[in-house]
């Protein structure tokens, strides 16, 4: 076991050759069980203040959205800042990032499962809980940006009176088959992680209210080894079913742009360079929601400095191939000696909108440098501003690819130039609210860590798992 000192700033310092346990504090399986389920336990006077708070707050922009929203189906999308040539304008950004977000969760939970890395344990079913929030953020905008509200379910495949179908060539048909099947297997993978989790709590519930709920959700799980024995087979198929959506997912979101015939957006590097970028940004949401969780529930012991540090590394490596992908798009555009296509980059980097695109570059491609200090891979608070500003980069990347390529027709005659309008901002503003209130709910009533799954990697093998 690694000997490690704990400083002040929660930077675990660990002796040269060894490597930080991934549970700390000296906990037993009674104790890890305490510790998770401390915040949901709690009488709700008893909560502390920042989590009221918090929650007030983003109930406040949630609120905010519901009002934008309805002030959107009284008066139509022209209270939006799209126009001509610029048609696809803020919500699909928003629909892409919010995409992208969602990512990290199936990457921990699933690629990580697979491939048998204990570390992912600890911050797992919070990073499973945020892809399904995210996926909710992402599928709102869809929905709503279609005009025709009171039609929406034109969009999936059913008959109508017309006999008319949709266009199955339709990329934006594929997101919803796409979307629909990532959100339904991160749903099950998600349950199904937590049935033992949720069995815990009904066992120690002491209302009548919680142990009905809890037992309702916990589908009569006993702990035997005939359900230890199903659940470990169901888990790893369920695994084996969702690792794959990691790739097709924002592969086949980047074919929205990538089929097209647009300069700047027809290249086949899309897909690969939509996948990296998507679990980039869902690290960083993922390090941005548990820095302040882990503080707010006392899990400091549970998700740990090397939680975080696996996570440093893995956006420094996919931050790298982000960066990579921008350098390949300005190259191929030369390489293919196509002036429209060379007119595109160029007018992204030095054109009306140059500043949002160096401020994607600054946020993605310089910021995460700095994980190859150590100490900047240790230390929280510095790895919370890092995680922002790669979220703001990322959400600028976005906004690059789809504003900046539209702005800039075939013709200058059709040449425009986009400007958000107050409900614009304040739409995305309320997508952040509804998240973070889905999210701060999921800490205060659910296991925010997987207890069955950071206890089968402690070292007591014949201790009996709560």
């Amino acid at each position: 076991m690694a000997s490690i000192t704990t400083t002040p700033f929660d930077v675990t310092v660990e002796t040269p050759g060894t490597r930080a346990p991934l549970v700390t504090g000296n906990h037993d399986y009674q104790s890890v069980t305490d510790k998770v389920c401390h915040l949901a336990e709690k009488p709700t006077h008893t909560i502390p203040k920042a989590y009221w708070v918090a929650l007030s707050f983003c109930l406040l922009l949630l609120v905010n959205l519901g009002i934008c929203i309805g002030i959107l189906f009284t008066q139509g999308v022209g209270v939006w800042g799209n126009m001509s040539p610029v048609f696809w304008g803020w919500p699909i950004v928003n629909f892409v990032f919010w995409v992208g977000i969602g990512h990290a969760g199936t990457l921990i939970s699933a690629i990580l499962f697979l491939f048998r890395q204990n570390w992912r344990t600890g911050i797992n079913r919070a990073a499973e809980a945020m892809t399904i929030f995210a996926v909710v953020c992402a599928g709102l905008f869809p929905g709503i940006h279609i005009g025709r509200i009171w039609v929406f379910f034109w969009l999936f495949p059913l008959p109508n009176s017309m006999l008319l179908w949709p266009q199955f060539r339709s990329p934006l048909l594929w997101d919803v088959f796409a979307v629909g099947t990532y959100a339904t297997v991160s749903i099950l993978f998600w349950y199904m992680g937590m049935i033992p989790d949720l069995a815990t709590f009904r066992d120690r519930a002491v209302t009548p209210i919680r142990q009905f709920a809890y037992g309702i959700l916990s589908l009569g799980w006993t702990g035997s080894a005939r359900c230890w024995h199903r659940y470990e087979r169901a888990y790893l198929l369920l695994a084996a079913l969702a690792a794959p959506l990691v790739l097709s997912v924002h592969t086949i979101v980047s074919f929205d742009f990538a089929v097209a015939q647009l300069p700047g957006w027809h290249t086949s590097i899309f897909p690969p360079y939509f996948v990296a970028g998507a679990v980039f940004s869902g690290f960083a949401m993922v390090a941005t929601l548990l820095i302040p969780a882990r503080i707010l529930c006392g899990l400091q012991d549970i998700i740990t400095i090397r939680h975080l540090e696996s996570m440093c590394k893995i956006m420094l490596a996919t931050g790298l191939m982000v960066g990579y992908a921008y350098a390949m798009e300005f190259f191929i555009a030369w390489y293919g000696g196509n002036p429209y296509e060379q007119f595109a980059f160029v007018n992204r980097a030095f054109g009306p909108y140059w500043w949002a695109y160096w401020t994607m570059v600054s946020c993605n491609v310089i910021s995460p440098q700095f994980f190859w200090i150590k100490w900047c891979r240790t230390t929280p608070w510095f790895i919370a501003i890092i995680c922002i500003f790669i979220n703001i980069g990322m959400w600028f990347e976005r906004f690059v690819i789809t504003v900046s390529s539209l702005s800039r027709d075939f013709l200058p005659s059709s040449w425009g130039y986009f400007k958000p309008t107050p409900i614009d901002w304040l739409m995305l503003i309320g997508s952040f609210g509804l998240f973070f209130t889905l999210f701060l709910l999921f800490c205060r009533f659910l296991p925010v860590v997987a207890m069955a799954e950071v206890k089968a990697i402690m070292p007591e093998p014949e201790a009996d798992i709560a």
